[in-house]
């Protein structure tokens, strides 16, 4: 079983406005950006705080959603606001692409390992990566900068070097209050077992069809008569998410596949990996790990896919 990768500091990025990033999050689902996109960044801001000099190693994120608002239409049936973009080669108006956007105000946390990242080095090193954040693409969409930055837009590292585990857990415990208002997206692959197994002679596909959808059956409640009663009760704000990716053929050696944007990495065609997801707030969370997003690849086993550490505890089930 996977873990999430060790790491030391926490490097935060609150309250980032991002404009038009891509809605779609797979072929399957939308309305937020898929977790591949916010590991793609992950790696993207590694590099480049390499080549600025900073020596930060990223090895995992988290999201937490403040507010969102996606471009479509509202109704019983949405559509997406679309736009026709000229012009193509020849002069004339391009055909219309379908595709879906949305404004974001998100915080993005960061697990980083740095032997040269102090508690007096890092403010300076914090604004530096958000200096070079704004400068990248979230999901395809533009990082909005104000023109005077609020206090709590104010980039932070949050270190976790304590021996003591009482002292990492006071201290995150003080940490996740300040990422509120908002809502942490975290795994539920316990939910997908739970649906599984009330539903006989059930796939794992027809259970996280039945998750992904709101349920209602007739309840006979008394003589008075009955009511109709959903499934979504004591579950939460449970989402169909996409997980990453496996493989549909095998690894071809690199160059061999036409097309191919990068020559020299090996290729694979692949397909979208889906699971279940919750929104919690992040109260709700008790370690960083459980916030955290990791990659964990088999590339022997045809697996590309993320992975999040929360397990629910019986404090949140009383909650």
């Amino acid at each position: 079983m996977a873990e999430c990768p060790y790491f030391e500091h926490l490097l935060v990025m609150p309250r980032l406005r991002v404009q038009n990033a891509n809605a779609i999050s797979s072929p399957l689902t939308h309305g937020f950006p898929s977790i591949t996109a916010f590991l793609g960044l992950m790696w993207a801001l590694e590099r480049e705080t390499h080549r600025d000099g900073l020596d930060l190693q990223f090895n995992a994120v988290g999201v937490i959603a403040h507010s969102h608002e996606e471009q479509r239409t509202g109704g019983f049936v949405h559509s997406f606001h679309l736009t026709r973009n000229p012009v193509d080669k020849d002069g004339g108006t391009a055909a219309i692409v379908e595709e879906g956007r949305i404004h974001l105000d998100i915080s993005l946390v960061f697990a980083v390992q740095s032997p040269s990242l102090t508690e007096q080095s890092g403010p300076t090193v914090a604004a530096r990566v958000r200096e070079l954040l704004d400068c990248m693409r979230i999901a395809g969409g533009s990082v909005i900068a104000s023109a005077t930055p609020r206090r709590r837009q104010t980039p932070y590292v949050l270190s976790l070097t304590s021996d003591e585990a009482a002292d990492r857990a006071k201290l995150f415990d003080s940490f996740k209050l300040r990422l509120l208002p908002g809502f942490a997206l975290v795994e539920r692959a316990d939910l997908l077992d739970e649906r599984m197994a009330g539903i006989p002679d059930s796939t794992r596909l027809e259970a996280w069809l039945s998750l992904s959808r709101i349920n209602w059956r007739w309840q006979d409640a008394d003589d008075r008569g009955g009511r109709w009663q959903h499934d979504r009760e004591g579950l939460g704000w449970i989402v169909p998410i996409p997980l990453g990716y496996g493989a549909l053929g095998d690894l071809q050696p690199p160059g061999s596949v036409a097309g191919s944007r990068d020559s020299t990495t090996s290729f694979r065609f692949v397909e979208s990996l889906y699971g279940i997801g919750q929104w919690l707030s992040p109260h709700r969370l008790h370690s960083p790990q459980q916030l955290l997003w990791y990659a964990d690849s088999e590339p022997e086993n045809g697996l590309y896919r993320c992975r999040n550490d929360y397990r629910p505890t019986p404090a949140y089930a009383l909650d």
